[in-house]
């Protein structure tokens, strides 16, 4: 497990660096032919681990249900984020990691709901459910990685 909650955290400070490369606005943006923005993909990949790793072991997580609703799969932007907002899942993008490997060293994950995923990955453990957590975070990151081809440097 610790190599993956490596790769998690690495994972996540990929992600942080786009609060520090680019503007609210650039954040925000919309490039055409895409239907989501850089600051969505991150809501979303803070969003989808609590679905995967908490609601999944049926229990409470670390996150105000107003990010879970805004960003769980089926969502999209539907206005620009605030500065406020936006640090909040800047917050978030790291305070979940703390708590979420301490609940796991802590054996608080005792029962999972097995699941298939919208892609076909079946869900049968926690263990699933990390390996999957991280595997998604890089599809987004790579989704964020074509965005920002299309978002000017001011």
């Amino acid at each position: 497990m610790e190599s993956l909650f490596r790769a998690w955290k690495t994972s996540r400070m990929a992600y942080l660096k786009f609060f520090e490369n680019y503007s609210l606005e650039q954040l925000n943006r919309i490039p055409d032919g895409f239907s989501n923005n850089l600051i969505w993909n991150i809501g979303h990949i803070i969003a989808t681990q609590h679905k995967l790793i908490y609601i999944g072991s049926e229990l409470e997580g670390h996150i105000p249900d107003q990010i879970f609703n805004s960003y769980q799969s089926g969502t999209r932007p539907s206005a620009a984020v605030s500065q406020q907002e936006a640090d909040l899942l800047k917050r978030l993008l790291l305070e979940q990691i703390e708590p979420t490997i301490r609940d796991f060293n802590n054996k608080k994950f005792v029962t999972y709901q097995e699941r298939t995923t919208g892609t076909g990955f079946h869900l049968t453990s926690i263990y699933d459910a990390f390996e999957w957590n991280n595997f998604h975070e890089g599809l987004h990151l790579g989704y964020m990685m074509s965005i920002r081809k299309f978002i000017s440097l001011d």
